[in-house]
């Protein structure tokens, strides 16, 4: 192919002309206009060079580049590759147009109210299509009631019996309480749909706290202080001689030094001062007031575990806990054949400060999620709903209640 001799860039021009192999006409000049918004590049051929096919087409390429790139710099790149922002949040957040869950709270547990507003779930957890209210003329509406067990076993709240029941109304039965302190459970037979629960079984588990995975970036872990002040701490307010717990300390502080802290010790802790004084403990002793199945509260996830001291268990079979927490990152009562052989245990492992350091390598992947505000129990229905049972009923809720109970 032939291209004109003569040529030179001549600026920009309101049209981009450009060379091409002549037609039918001998010689002939073909001009094509490409759009650019008012820019366009006139660029014409090069003095006396002949150029294969090939480097024509890239040459075309080329000034198609050009002359596409003053457009895309006045108007912006195309919106898909735009960052996320807040004003097309909605985009991407949840689709609007689904159907959301309602969920109607009957009454609050402990009378202690919380802030609801219209996308309460997604705002705080981004739990999507899940609306939290409280109000209760929005009952023939709802999708789930939830009630409360404590302010019912107190008679402080009664099941709405008297409102005809939509049909697909689904109710749910909720308690963090463990078995002994769930009384008065044989009225409500044939009533509840769902359970909310610690319990691992309960069709919308709430656990008291959880271990999660690490960012990529998190997994700087603080040093572990080696010269502490105490042994062994303990925070109790709740002491009864009967309780298992009470027992074992009993035996435990006969062989090494306990700390005790609480309002049984007439030396209360602010909730400011609870996780710095347990921070100077090497254990803490994580003792449940109930043994029940899964019943594992704030005394392992926050006290122990958010304070920094290694903790010594006692509740639910070890099992459960092998279940929730990893490996080397507790020690069980259960474990060992006395309370005495516990004890000498201790003594050896603060003195090895090697073996000590190992129960604290599980903080380099995991961090501690506390979970203690209801809305967020609550918001987590929705993201169970669907793949719950529709037909449920509990028959006998309280054999539920107490069953697997140690």
């Amino acid at each position: 192919m032939t291209v004109p001799q003569s040529c030179c860039i001549l600026g920009w021009r309101t049209h981009c002309s450009v060379w091409r192999r002549p037609g039918s006409v001998s010689g002939a000049r073909r001009q094509s206009e490409l759009s650019c918004v008012g820019f366009e590049w006139v660029v014409a051929a090069c003095a006396n060079i002949k150029k294969t096919v090939l480097s024509s087409m890239k040459k075309c390429l080329l000034i198609s580049f050009v002359c596409t790139l003053p457009l895309c710099l006045l108007n912006g790149w195309p919106r898909g590759f735009l960052a996320p922002t807040a004003t097309n949040h909605s985009i991407f957040s949840h689709n609007s147009s689904s159907r959301s869950v309602t969920i109607l709270l009957w009454y609050w547990p402990f009378g202690e109210s919380f802030s609801l507003w219209d996308d309460v779930c997604w705002d705080l957890y981004r739990i999507p299509q899940c609306r939290l209210v409280d109000q209760r003329s929005l009952f023939p509406s709802a999708d789930v009631v939830v009630f409360h067990h404590r302010e019912l076993e107190q008679r402080h709240q009664t099941l709405p019996l008297d409102l005809p029941r939509p049909q697909g109304q689904r109710w749910a039965w909720m308690s963090l309480e463990s078995p002994v302190n769930n009384r008065n459970l044989r009225p409500y037979a044939n009533i509840f749909n769902m359970t909310i629960s610690y319990r691992r079984d309960a069709d919308v588990s709430i656990p008291y706290g959880e271990l999660l995975p690490k960012e990529a970036e998190g997994h700087l872990v603080e040093d572990v202080p080696l010269n502490r002040s105490f042994l062994v701490c303990w925070v109790v307010s709740n002491y009864r001689s009967n309780h298992k717990r009470s027992k074992v300390y009993k035996e435990l502080n006969a062989i090494i030094p306990v700390k005790v802290y609480g309002s049984w010790a007439k030396t209360s802790l602010s909730s400011e001062a609870l996780l710095p004084t347990i921070s100077r403990c090497n254990f803490y002793l994580a003792f449940e007031n109930s043994i029940a199945k899964d019943y594992i509260t704030e005394k392992l996830w926050k006290n122990a575990y958010q304070g920094g001291a290694v903790p010594v268990v006692l509740g639910p079979p070890l099992s459960d806990y092998k279940s929730v927490a990893p490996p080397n990152s507790f020690i069980h009562v259960d474990e060992f054949a006395s309370v005495k052989d516990l004890g000498q245990y201790l003594q050896q492992l603060v003195e090895d400060k090697k073996r000590y350091s190992e129960y604290f390598t599980w903080k380099h992947q995991w961090r501690v999620k506390l979970h203690s505000d209801w809305r967020e129990r609550l918001c987590k229905i929705c993201s169970q709903y669907n793949s719950l049972p529709r037909e449920k009923v509990y028959s006998n809720l309280e054999t539920w209640v107490y069953a697997n109970n140690n």
